[in-house]
């Protein structure tokens, strides 16, 4: 057992009979009254964002868990197919434990969250920025520059990210993996 005091970014815990992965959580000290903590926890089950408090010194239920580098291979109709890159063996993981699928291409390097009681696998995080390459974009308007307009291109995963105008076809961009943003345009 674990009181609120070990809570970090990253933990998991099973609250509520399931599993959550802390997202974000803030010590509050208020002037009257006890101290408590505030989280916003993500459900490794349904993927769901829950707020919850926890009073100060309250008992959790950490679950010991292993990151594994994993390799995506490919997508079929049930689902998402990875390698270990260590021992070579094949998982197959269903979609909703893979966020950001549509930002993953063939080969790509991901991690993979271990439940380490039942080497059951929680979740697959992508690597906080990707490259890819733009399939599809409308061109830009000449002159069209007020208030810092976007458009919306077509990367080779099939993603669409707001961009920049002058973003054009077959150009590389770093793009942010948790919020879908256009980071930059890779130089080649």
């Amino acid at each position: 057992m674990a009181s609120t005091s070990d809570i970090r970014n990253g933990l998991v815990i099973e609250y509520n009979n399931d599993l959550f992965q802390i997202i974000e959580f803030q010590h509050v000290k208020p002037g009257k009254g006890n101290a408590f903590v505030r989280t916003k926890m993500k459900s490794l089950t349904s993927g769901k964002v829950l707020d919850n408090t926890f009073n100060s010194g309250a008992s959790i239920t950490p679950v010991r868990v292993e990151r594994q580098k994993f390799q995506f291979l490919y997508k079929d109709e049930v689902g998402y197919n990875f390698m270990n890159t260590e021992n070579f063996e094949q998982i197959l993981l269903t979609e909703q434990l893979v966020t950001g699928a549509d930002l993953m291409k063939e080969g790509q390097e991901v991690e993979i969250l271990m439940n380490t009681e039942n080497d059951a696998p929680l979740t697959c995080e992508l690597p906080s920025f990707v490259e890819l390459k733009v399939t599809y974009a409308e061109p830009g308007i000449r002159g069209d520059t007020a208030n810092s307009p976007k458009k919306s291109v077509e990367v080779e995963t099939g993603a669409k990210i707001n961009v920049p105008i002058f973003i054009e076809q077959d150009d590389v961009l770093k793009i942010d993996t948790r919020t879908y943003d256009y980071v930059e345009r890779v130089k080649s």
